[in-house]
């Protein structure tokens, strides 16, 4: 038997939305991944959010959002974390855990711009990996990325990857202001979201 190879898939998620699934599917096609990690932050040390649900429903939210994929799994590992999240703590304690099984953070191009101001850096590429989603071609800001990923790798002797991706404009930000202005948030999230977050009348006014 291989080693165990786990795409782990952060943020926030509130709300989790369709092209995080979009995302995280094109990262286990490419890497062949035996799992794809769903793993909400708690309180994210690098920003206050005025906005955030309950941990209680993002947890279900992101559960609904997976159901019925097989290789989508869910962790509340930095929910239970008491304090600031550190994705540095994150890779220790799964490391530690699974010493045997390779971890890749699945990310974006801008956070892989600004990854040496997370805290630890050199910590959490010394028990995992990076999978960057990509563009088909290689255009302008797509070399600002190479560049950038070719510095870490000489740095911290990291292994970054890159995937493609398709283009979406999809964001979180995006599906909060259209629940307050009473906008169709139909298709950029899952339909079991969307019934919950209309339910539980999330977003529809400022916190």
């Amino acid at each position: 038997m291989g080693v165990k190879r786990t795409g782990i898939m952060g943020g926030t998620f509130n709300p989790v939305h369709t092209a995080h699934l979009i995302v995280a599917e094109a990262a286990y096609e490419h890497f062949g991944f035996d799992t794809v990690m769903f793993l909400p932050s708690g309180q994210p040390a690098y920003k206050q959010i005025s906005e955030l649900l309950p941990d209680s429903q993002r947890r279900e939210l992101v559960q609904l959002a997976i159901a019925g994929n097989p290789h989508f799994s869910f962790s509340d590992l930095e929910l239970c974390r008491a304090g600031n999240t550190y994705t540095a703590d994150t890779a220790l304690e799964l490391k530690s855990a699974e010493k045997d099984t390779e971890f890749y953070f699945i990310i974006g191009g801008d956070s892989l711009m600004n990854f040496e101001r997370w805290n630890r850096p050199e910590v959490i590429l010394r028990h995992a990996h990076l999978a960057v989603t990509g563009r088909a071609g290689i255009g302008q800001e797509e070399a600002v990325f190479l560049n950038k990923a070719e510095e870490l790798r000489k740095k911290y002797s990291a292994d970054i990857r890159f995937f493609p991706t398709p283009a979406m404009e999809i964001s979180s930000t995006d599906i909060r202001e259209r629940i307050r202005n009473g906008r169709s948030i139909r298709y950029l999230v899952p339909d079991a979201v969307e019934q919950y977050l209309m339910e539980h009348g999330c977003f529809q006014t400022i916190y």
